[in-house]
């Protein structure tokens, strides 16, 4: 499991959080969440084409 706790530098001065720490810390929550949802892809492969061809059909039927 990846970490949750905050890093030290912002903890020592109770200095908010840079701009690059957020987006480190987004861009390795998506990381996880496109693993996880890979993951459910390949454990439940009836439900991911379902929703694969639900996708397909919101694209069709939409107006520019």
């Amino acid at each position: 499991m990846p970490e949750t706790q905050p890093t030290e530098a912002s903890d020592q001065d109770g200095a908010p959080e840079t701009a690059a720490q957020r987006r480190a810390r987004r861009a390795q929550f998506l990381r996880d969440l496109l693993e996880a949802r890979e993951l459910r892809d390949r454990v439940q492969p009836r439900r991911a084409r379902a929703a694969r061809m639900r996708q397909q059909m919101r694209m069709r039927t939409f107006r520019w």
